[in-house]
């Protein structure tokens, strides 16, 4: 039976991550910092995880956990990953997501050399380019979080020289009913179910027009594991290749919610439910991404399952029924 440690185990792709591996028969561990505050997601599967404590900004404690565990796989997910934090504390987000994940490369290139290890990457990393991006596309982020995303992104890429098998996952916008609530799709859905229930305040949000490739994290989970696969590691791009922005994003709940609700319970325009807020313009934004997945098709036989709208009327279903307590 193969082992699996991951960190950031009680967020969205962490249970999804881990539901997806106990199928394939892994024992999973999961590495946490304290008790999380919930571990709704990991309910189902709480009982068959095995939970160990660490930080990724204390080496003594990751080797700790790597000792209990001794994992053939470790998917690194845990960090620092809003991009407006980034901004205000820009030093722990790089102590995090780039001590944290070199931390661990150094405990497999001493303790486990064949231990296989997936850095969450981001599109992030891509900054602002003109179509669509594959592999070979120049890396220019554009903010702190970004910023330390590449630089983890490259420690892999050294440390492959040094013997290591770490890959780097680009995914890109991966959303869910797991989605962390500050994140803008889950104020949208969270919001969108309130007004069903009668709730007339208004929706503040940044940009509208932002541009982003949003898939269904539940698929992506999935080419994390096929990338600690292969003999050889690569790097890969992950997303659908279709970007909508956040106001497509709004109307398309808008049509979820006239076919889940009463009619007098959704909003007649996007104006009437939001209002943009300056507080939440990105400084560095970036306007349009898309990825070209083209080779973890070929090579690793993904593909996503679930579209946009299939995606946005999941996450509405779930926060409605949230909502009612049910």
């Amino acid at each position: 039976m193969k082992s699996a440690l991951i960190t950031g185990i009680s967020g969205q792709d962490g249970s999804y991550l881990a539901e997806y591996l106990l199928e394939l028969g892994y024992q999973v561990w999961g590495l946490v910092r304290r008790t999380p505050a919930s571990t709704r997601w990991l309910h189902p599967v709480l009982p068959r995880i095995e939970i160990v404590y660490g930080d990724l900004r204390d080496a003594e404690s990751l080797a700790v956990a790597f000792q209990k565990s001794w994992p053939d796989e470790i998917y690194n997910l845990a960090g620092q990953v809003f991009v407006p934090t980034s901004w205000e504390v820009p030093a722990e987000t790089f102590d995090i997501n780039v001590g944290g994940f070199v931390r661990l490369l150094q405990i497999v290139e001493r303790t486990k050399r064949d231990t296989r290890i997936y850095q969450a990457s981001s599109s992030e990393m891509m900054g602002n380019w003109d179509g669509l991006c594959d592999e070979q596309t120049p890396l220019r982020p554009t903010s702190p979080y970004g910023t330390s995303k590449l630089a983890a992104h490259r420690s892999a890429e050294v440390y492959r020289q040094r013997g290591v098998y770490a890959v780097g996952g680009i995914l890109f916008n991966h959303e869910s009913p797991r989605r962390g609530p500050e994140m803008v799709t889950r104020k949208i859905s969270r919001g969108a179910a309130r007004w069903l229930l009668g709730d007339r305040t208004k929706l503040a949000l940044g940009n509208l027009q932002a541009r982003r490739d949003w898939g269904f994290a539940g698929d992506y989970v999935k080419a994390m594991h096929a990338m600690l696969q292969p003999s050889e590691p690569r790097d890969y791009i992950i997303g659908t290749g279709i970007s909508h922005s956040v106001s497509d994003f709004l109307l398309e709940i808008m049509a979820a919610m006239s076919e889940i609700g009463p009619s007098g319970n959704v909003p007649r325009s996007v104006e009437e439910w939001v209002e943009v807020n300056p507080q939440f313009l990105r400084i560095g934004e970036i306007h349009d991404l898309r990825a070209d997945a083209r080779r973890a098709g070929k090579e690793l036989g993904w593909q996503p399952a679930v579209n946009f709208k299939q995606l946005v009327r999941m996450m509405l279903e779930s926060d409605l029924a949230a909502a009612r307590g049910e």
